[in-house]
């Protein structure tokens, strides 16, 4: 369960496949944790990858903060955390909010990442796309506990549910991430995404309420790919083996190229 310093605050941290050639960060959204790849998604990437898993600020095992949940703040902190595990440069994958905190890192820093995966990326303007995230975050709580009972064989004690609640209401009440959330409402559209450099594929759930916001970033973005997924927002819940086949076929195009770089 490793802690590390980034930035003098306390982040949980958990890696696979250390010595692969190539980093993905994988990026939850907001009110889950790291669990939301760790059981599904991240093994499989990991048979390719090195994997960076990490709990944003006040969710999961990081420390917790009342403020710093906008866009700037949050693409700073996956910056820091790169250069605190000495990776100079990495792909990126996001969801839902994380999604966006993704977009926003690559926009940022491009020569510090490789290709990009934006995973349900709402836009922050939609009030009924906020509410989704609020929502998700009670269906996150019942996937982490199904999948923490099927794969450690314990089932979750009412001590460790009540840590999970007390997480969610300080989230909620106690941080300024729903103001923080509202102020960034038309980062979309005060970006220039034709200036995005790296490749970039868009996943969205056929049935989701996102869909339109992944529809309309993959005309903006000159070089993206949207790949539909049959669900809604919850996609990484309902198909994780799908999700994470995707994600690691259009990430070993660079593997690919690396190979015949060095052939």
């Amino acid at each position: 369960m490793p802690i590390i310093s980034v930035n003098d605050k306390k982040v949980h941290i958990q890696e696979l496949n250390k010595g692969a050639e190539q980093t993905v960060v994988l990026i939850h959204g907001m009110f889950s944790n790291l669990s939301i790849y760790y059981f599904n998604i991240a093994p499989i990437l990991a048979k390719h990858f090195h994997v960076v898993m990490f709990d944003l600020k006040s969710h999961g095992m990081s420390e917790r903060f009342t403020d710093g949940y906008d866009l700037e703040n949050m693409s700073s902190d996956v910056l820091a955390l790169m250069d605190v595990l000495e990776i100079e440069k990495a792909h990126l994958v996001g969801y839902s909010f994380g999604g966006l905190i993704s977009l926003k890192t690559a926009l940022k820093a491009p020569n510090r990442i490789n290709q990009l995966v934006v995973i349900e990326a709402p836009d922050p303007q939609d009030e009924k796309a906020r509410n989704i995230i609020d929502e998700y975050s009670k269906e996150f709580l019942e996937h982490y506990v199904a999948n923490f009972t099927d794969t450690t064989k314990v089932q979750m004690g009412k001590r460790q549910m009540e840590k999970n609640h007390r997480m969610y209401e300080f989230l909620f009440n106690q941080t300024s991430i729903k103001a923080d959330m509202i102020k960034e409402k038309h980062f979309l559209s005060e970006v220039d995404f034709s200036e995005l450099k790296p490749s970039t594929m868009l996943m969205y759930g056929e049935d989701s309420n996102c869909r339109p916001t992944g529809e309309w970033l993959n005309s903006q973005i000159g070089n993206s790919d949207i790949q539909l997924i049959q669900g809604d927002h919850n996609i990484p819940i309902q198909e994780p083996v799908l999700i994470a086949e995707t994600i690691a076929h259009f990430l070993s195009k660079s593997l690919k190229t690396l190979s015949q770089n060095h052939g």
